[in-house]
Formats: structure tokens, sequence, C-alpha cells
């Protein structure tokens, strides 16, 4: 497992991470959320020794995670590196022989991502010569080279269109499938909500949820009761004393309840208010989970 234990860590006077810990399993994918500033990145550059934490530790296989294992893990940071005027499967070779590889070995895995992101034609051009879409690509095949035991990327779906998170995805099933932990950030939580096992939600330097997708739609909190009545404007709701109405629409009524055991009673209400074409619990997205979970 890939181990985040106690992750504390300040600029000054500014507190950036407090007391974070999160585990990602192998063959998990890992989806780290937060919004800017939140210290996902500082997260990320301590797990690859490029930023020291004042307390707390990293941990691979319940080792601490030092230079060998380093040259383990794939890398993709948010702040792209590549050089602009080096032709694109030279320098994955290059990167794949930074990480331990010998020269065939880099070149045959550098081809072969190459060709699995449809670039394969494009890989003696300059990476200036791309689009900003597909160097995005590269950059990811740059950290994925090594055929490395643990991928830590920083918002790698950023700029990419939609064939290119689809081969994007695919990769990453197929790391996932052979049992490397993913732990991956991103802004654009449908894909996590989508792709990811897990999710991790930072908010004021601390981990406020953590838990499957599944998980985190099911906590009490988050659960709303879903009543349709059409041609209802949802009085009927509103007068009941036990609920909170949080959305009131074209005799769709979304509300909450103090205690959850009443919803039968909330049945009876609507069904003497109308017909009733629709009655259930609703989980809500990752969207509204992170809002929740942010602004509390």
């Amino acid at each position: 497992m890939l181990e985040f234990d106690g992750l504390r860590k300040s600029y000054g006077t500014n507190l950036v991470l407090d007391d974070v810990s999160f585990t990602v399993a192998p063959g998990q994918m890992y989806g780290f959320c937060g919004a800017n500033g939140a210290g996902k990145t500082t997260t990320m550059r301590i797990a690859l020794g490029l930023a020291r934490a004042d307390a707390g530790e990293v941990r691979w296989k319940q080792q601490p995670v030092d230079l060998e294992v380093r040259r383990r893990i794939g890398y993709m940071p948010e702040e792209r590196g590549l050089y602009p005027k080096m032709p694109v499967v030279e320098q994955l070779e290059y990167f794949g022989r930074l990480h331990g590889m010998n020269t065939a070995a880099a070149r045959k895995s550098a081809s072969l991502l190459l060709e699995g992101m449809g670039l394969g034609e494009r890989s003696k051009d300059a990476l200036e010569k791309l689009s900003l879409g597909n160097q995005q690509r590269v950059q990811l095949a740059a950290a994925l080279v090594s055929n490395p035991d643990v991928l830590i990327l920083d918002e790698p779906f950023s700029g990419l269109d939609p064939t290119g998170v689809d081969a994007l995805a695919a990769n990453l099933a197929e790391r996932r499938s052979r049992g490397v932990p993913v732990l991956f950030s991103s802004h654009q939580l449908d894909l996590v909500e989508r792709l990811c096992d897990a999710v991790g939600i930072l908010a004021g330097g601390k981990i406020v949820a953590s838990g499957t997708v599944g998980q985190l739609r099911e906590r009490e909190a988050n659960r709303q009761l879903r009543v349709v009545i059409p041609g209802s404007d949802g009085r009927w709701a509103r007068e009941l004393g036990y609920v909170r109405v949080d959305s009131d629409r074209d005799g769709e009524v979304l509300l909450q309840l103090d205690d959850p055991g009443r919803d039968q009673d909330v049945l009876s209400a609507a069904m003497a208010s109308g017909p009733v074409s629709h009655f259930g619990w609703r989980q809500p997205t990752l969207v509204e989970i992170f809002r929740e979970t942010v602004a509390a």
C-alpha cells in the first residue's frame, strides 16, 4: 500500500497540511480532490521528496519512501516539464533511462505508449509541433514509460479532449489491473466519480471526507428524498415540520429528513397531496458532496 500518515506542513505561518492521512491500495485508483491551494500538490511533492514534511511520513509497502522507491514512481507534475524542441520519442526514451531502463527497453516502451495514445506517427516530431492536448498525452507517457510500481499524477486530464480522456482512462485502468496504485488529483469531479475506486477531499489542510464514492454518497448527511407529484407546487412538503426542502421545481421536491425513519410519513403526506409518480432516496453526485464538505 501507499500510505500517507499524519503529514503536516507549514510555510511560515501558513499551515498547508494538518495531519493528512490516507491510503491507496494496490490496484486502486484514488481521486484526490480539493480547491485551489488546498494542499494537493504539496502532498504529492512530499511523496516525491520535492518537499519535506514537518511531521508524518509517506510509506510504500510499510517502508518509508526513499530514493530507491522514488525511482519506481511514475510522476506527472502539474507544471509540465518536457523539452519543446526535442523529438517526442527521444525524450520518452531519455526519461525511461533516468529511471534505470536500458536504451532498448526504454525505446520499446516509448514506442508502445505513443502508439497506444494515437501518437505513433508523430513520434519523431518535436514536442512543440504537437497540439497542447497531444503534449499532455506525451507528458503522461513520460510518467508511464518506466513501467512504474506507483503512479502519482497531478491534474492528468487537464486540457484533454474526450478522446484523450478515454485513452488516458484506458491506460490507467490497464495499470490498475496489474496492481499499480494510482493517485491523481483533478478538478474534473465527474471524471473522478466515473473512474475512481476511492476519493479523498482536502480542505483547509485536512482530509474532510474519504472513502469509496459509494460510501461518500451513502452518508446519512448526504441523503435526499426525491418525491415527484406532477402539477404539485411543493407546498405539502414545506408544511411538514420534520423536513428541510432543498429544491422545489415542476412538481419535483428534494428534501432531507431530521429523522430518516419518517420517510413513510412523508409518503403518506405526498399521497394525500396528489398522485405520486416517484418516491425514493436520491444519492448526491460527487460535485454536490464536494461543495457540502468544503463549505462545512
